[in-house]
């Protein structure tokens, strides 16, 4: 018997757990410290209205012998799936098949998952800095070769520094897997419809495939696509993966959906229909409670309340913003996007201003090392708090 020896060349632990154990270390020994944490992305607005009316409501259907609910389909109600597509795509001028769009539970499973249909030589690009999970699950794969320095062999990074706008630029060989992040995890930026279409053009021109991870598109305020699929030839080269995790709180009640279009052809093979066959195996689908709470946003009373709460986060990140500017911080996103990303004042290391932070003003944050070697030199707010925290943080980071 052998174990799966890829699990063993992970550096070190996941980034949000290092964080986690660092911060429950300095709680232990400072007891009754005034915490505020801006680090992880988890929201903290309670479900609106309409979600918690229809989960009630599904879950009386639940008691109910004419209308319990068994094992969900594998991949959605036609409810929900018809609902996605009318709300999110069709209303934006994207024209596809209820068929297209499969719901699961996390866009951080689906983005890590998705992997499984693909073969362990593919060559993989990825942005640097970059979520963690894009890197360990293809770690985990066997694609990435092994870490030398800071960088992983088989891996193609694509630096986004302040000198490129943050944004990556096209690889100058052929890669198989691009994983791109819009607005982007951690960085905050988002990215034009230009900008977009060059890596439409180098995908289909190269047989790549993006991996497209729009699970916080919502935020968008500045006219930016919010979908791949906004873009002609998309639906030839592209995956797309969306959460209701941040768009409408459901971190803590799990339901996102992946859409692959059925024009997405490999070596002459359907990979929606490779897609359908993992999730039918490895999935037993999204509970009816929480499909019914998930149509709930795309009512109209739901539209409204879920709006309220994108726009509070956004005020929060927009006070961020703007308070560290005003300290003399160097200073992105914040507007399509409900992180901050900031420079690290005096030549700090972003473990070394995490570190500073915590100890000094009781503010935990994200060291922007943590999401590649690029990020180095960075940090991550995020705005996923309450108002009076927020603000208490500015006020507190002013007086480092």
């Amino acid at each position: 018997m052998k174990i799966n020896e890829n699990f063993l060349k992970i550096q070190n632990n996941y980034l949000f757990s290092d964080i986690a154990k660092r911060v429950a270390a300095y709680a232990a020994a400072n007891p009754g410290a005034d915490l505020i944490r801006l680090g992880i992305g988890d929201v903290t607005r309670p479900l609106t209205p309409s979600v918690i009316d229809a989960m009630r409501s599904a879950v009386d259907d639940m008691s109910d012998i004419e209308r319990f609910k068994g094992y969900p389909p594998e991949w959605g109600y036609d409810f929900l799936r018809s609902a996605i597509n009318e709300n999110d795509f069709k209303a934006r001028g994207v024209n596809l098949k209820d068929s297209e769009i499969y719901v699961s539970d996390g866009a951080k499973s689906d983005c890590g998952n998705i992997g499984d249909i693909f073969d362990v030589c593919n060559i993989v690009a990825l942005c640097d800095p970059v979520y963690p999970v894009y890197v360990d699950t293809n770690v985990m794969g066997g694609r990435a070769g092994e870490f030398i320095g800071e960088r992983w062999s088989d891996i193609y990074y694509m630096p986004c520094v302040k000198e490129n706008h943050f944004l990556p630029e096209l690889p100058n060989k052929k890669v198989d897997l691009v994983y791109l992040c819009f607005p982007n995890n951690p960085t905050g930026m988002a990215i034009s419809a230009a900008e977009l279409k060059k890596w439409v053009d180098y995908a289909n021109e190269n047989g790549s495939v993006i991996l497209y991870d729009a699970a916080y598109e919502a935020f968008i305020s500045d006219g930016s696509p919010h979908s791949i699929f906004e873009i002609e030839g998309a639906k030839t080269c592209a995956i797309e993966f969306r959460s209701f995790s941040k768009t409408a709180g459901f971190t803590g009640v799990r339901c996102s959906y992946t859409i692959i279009p059925g024009e997405l052809e490999r070596g002459g093979v359907n990979l929606g229909a490779l897609w359908a066959r993992r999730q039918a195996t490895k999935l037993n689908g999204v509970s009816y409670i929480t499909q019914k709470g998930a149509e709930a946003t795309f009512s109209v009373d739901g539209k409204r309340q879920g709006r309220e709460i994108i726009e509070y986060y956004l005020n929060n990140a927009k006070i961020i913003y703007k308070g560290l500017k005003a300290l003399g911080y160097e200073v992105y996103g914040g507007v399509n996007a409900p992180y901050i990303w900031l420079r690290t004042p005096d030549k700090l290391t972003s473990w070394e201003f995490f570190d500073l932070l915590l100890n000094k003003v009781q503010v935990v944050g994200t060291p922007g090392a943590g999401f590649g070697p690029s990020g180095e030199g960075y940090f991550r707010l995020t705005a996923f708090n309450t108002l009076e925290n927020t603000e208490e943080a500015v006020k507190r980071i002013a007086e480092i």
